[in-house]
């Protein structure tokens, strides 16, 4: 595994600074790393399944936080440093194209269709909480403000975005603080990257998520986030009144919650800073290259019209399908084996029903495989196993849903690597097809995606 130190500070290496059960990072590994290799991280939440519930409660936040940060060590995060991280992942001379945006599955597979780099636009730490409380996320505000000031003051080209989300959290969420930090200005590895190894006639192509949440703004580059969009919920769910809610507070152990205040919606967590876009579009006028742009406000948009675009660029009438989700990805492979890739952003039912709609309106496959990633916690919101098994039914073969995820499916997510072996069994015989080219993605896209809200420019 790739560590390099942080500056001149004797402070943590990279390998701890960027949280290891973010997506972003798992998508980075999934990208960069050559084909056939395998990632074998078991998310926390995977973690201990055989302690009783209160013990494992305990033993999760332990390990959370011994993975994270040292608190008092904030100061010496140096987003430069994770940029040159980022950027070392790749080997290769040139690349035709680079992708850089919001983490979402989809583009990965984009990526690897296009044998193109993926730069994440942000990137996700946790740092220790001593003494924190799950349900006291006044305290955890108060507490991740105090390290925000300290990461900002290292990195002026960044800003802060808190999360406090006990529903995708768990445990952990009561022993470290979660903090999202994002490029508003592009770090010098970046530009480096993209003025000596992008080919000269390559392209870049930045994918933003547009979806909003409400936010409690501290200052110019510091703000806080109670729950996510990402696991399918609403804001309004994020309340006692809410019996699931309540549920899942009792699990954690959470006496209390305070209500929140009403806060304005601004652009969540994935979505990146705006910002970020014009210092690419100057360096694309610079370097005399051309720069795209393709945001989405429904992230099963994107995964429908990615999907069908490689479907389309393969001439798969008899593809077969795989649907995947969460860090349970592996776009090489997907590739290797021939398949026709199918994100989902979680194990949500709004997610999955979408995946269900999408196989409804496409041609059959000859068969379809689901991958599901456990969340961690189960509610009325969280797909059964039965909406996941149907997704297969949509091929003409009896598909195929995964025993090991399943027997594991909701509580305790498997590590990434699970996902290579899968779909090297789902595929069929044959070789992986020749990248495409970015016009012809581009194309593709505005084609299909238009229609479903997708900005292609």
């Amino acid at each position: 595994m790739l560590v390099i130190p942080i500056g001149a500070l004797s402070g943590p290496s990279i390998d701890r600074v960027v949280c290891g059960d973010s997506l972003g990072r798992s998508l980075l590994a999934t990208v960069a790393r050559e084909p056939g290799t395998v990632a074998g991280r078991v998310p926390l939440l995977g973690r201990r399944g055989q302690l009783p519930p209160e013990r494992r409660r305990a033993e999760l936040a332990r390990q959370a936080q011994a993975e994270a940060v040292p608190h008092h060590l904030a100061a010496a995060i140096d987003a430069e440093a994770v940029a040159r991280w980022i950027t070392a992942h790749y080997r290769a001379e040139s690349y035709p194209a680079v992708l850089l945006g919001s983490p979402h599955g989809a583009a990965a597979h984009l990526a690897a269709a296009l044998g193109a780099a993926w730069l994440p636009t942000s990137f996700t730490t946790t740092l220790t909480w001593p003494g924190g409380d799950a349900g006291d996320w006044p305290a955890a505000l108060e507490w991740g403000a105090g390290l925000a000031e300290r990461v900002i003051g290292r990195n002026p080209e960044v800003s802060v975005r808190q999360v406090h989300d006990p529903l995708r959290g768990g445990p952990p969420c009561g022993s470290t603080v979660r903090l999202h930090l994002r490029w508003h200005s592009m770090p010098k590895a970046y530009e480096t990257f993209l003025r000596d190894r992008l080919a000269e006639d390559g392209a870049t192509l930045l994918l933003r998520d547009l979806r909003t949440w409400p936010v409690h703004t501290l200052s110019s580059r510091h703000s806080f986030q109670l729950g996510s969009p990402v696991g399918g919920w609403d804001p309004d769910d994020y309340t006692i009144g809410n019996p699931a809610f309540r549920v899942l507070l009792d699990d954690l152990g959470v006496d209390d919650w305070p209500a929140p205040p009403e806060m304005p919606p601004r652009y969540a967590e994935r979505s990146g800073e705006p910002a970020f876009g014009m210092d690419l579009n100057r360096l694309a006028v610079e370097t005399g290259r051309t720069s795209h742009r393709v945001l989405y406000s429904q992230p099963e948009a994107l995964s429908a019209c990615v999907a069908d675009l490689i479907r389309h660029a393969t001439g798969g009438d008899k593809a077969r399908c795989a649907v995947a989700c969460g860090r349970l990805l592996d776009p090489w492979q997907a590739r290797a084996s021939g398949l026709v890739p199918y994100w989902c952003e979680s194990a949500s039912r709004a997610a999955v029903e979408a995946a269900e709609w999408w196989l409804a309106g496409s041609k059959p496959f000859e068969e379809v495989t689901a991958l599901p990633e456990a969340p961690g916690h189960d509610s009325d919101q969280v797909a059964t196993l039965a909406l996941w098994r149907s997704l297969t039914a949509f091929g003409r073969q009896r598909g195929r849903l995964d025993r090991l995820t399943a027997s594991r499916y909701p509580m305790l997510p498997l590590g990434t690597g699970h996902a290579s072996r899968m779909l090297a069994s789902a595929g069929g015989a044959g070789s992986a097809p020749p990248p495409i080219s970015l016009p012809y993605a581009l194309a593709q896209l505005h084609r299909v995606g238009t229609p479903l809200g997708l900005l292609v420019g």
